[in-house]
């Protein structure tokens, strides 16, 4: 199913042919350099066996995107129910990861922004988060371009905390 189309990317269900290029695009030091490890096969199969199983709890998740013109896969955007324990979980995050021929494009800008309109129009949110490591200057940029308000900086508590990647940045947008 096609959840979203904008100009250049079309947000779809996922298929099991993307579990390959999901698997590389998490493999790929780059892409993961603000995460605390790249995932191997299995884990990647497991997060994809978890999209799938949000998108039948919730109604929504992270959704594959692939480029309109060429239907090639390059990542995902979406929502995602965070239940970390903290002061603003649970609660819907929006998130995306591209790979990194796709970077620089405003692909994740575009996808992100239309989820958001998504997200409250269709599917009723009230309120969407995102949170980063404080590095992930390219992450942030993409918060703000979409309208989202910086909140506050924390400690994720599934990052090591001796980590340079303990330290995120928190944002959040509103329904209109």
């Amino acid at each position: 199913m096609i959840y979203l189309e904008t100009p250049r990317l079309r947000l779809r269900d996922w298929e099991d042919e993307d579990l390959e290029p999901f698997s590389r695009l998490n493999a790929d030091e780059q892409v993961m350099r603000y995460f605390p490890k790249t995932l191997s096969w299995e884990e990647t199969a497991a997060s994809y066996k978890a999209f799938i199983s949000e998108f039948r709890e919730c109604g929504f998740g992270f959704y594959a995107v692939e480029i309109k013109e060429s239907k090639e896969f390059i990542g995902f955007i979406g929502f995602h129910r965070a239940t970390f324990e903290s002061d603003f979980t649970p609660c819907v995050e929006i998130g995306w990861r591209l790979k990194k021929e796709a970077w620089g494009k405003g692909y994740a800008t575009e996808g992100a922004a239309a989820c958001l309109s998504y997200g409250f129009a269709e599917l009723g949110l009230g309120e969407v988060y995102s949170f980063t490591a404080e590095v992930n200057e390219p992450s942030k940029n993409v918060m703000r371009k979409i309208g989202m308000s910086f909140v506050k900086t924390f400690a994720h508590p599934r990052v090591d905390p001796g980590s340079p990647l303990a330290k995120h940045v928190l944002f959040r947008i509103e329904s209109r």
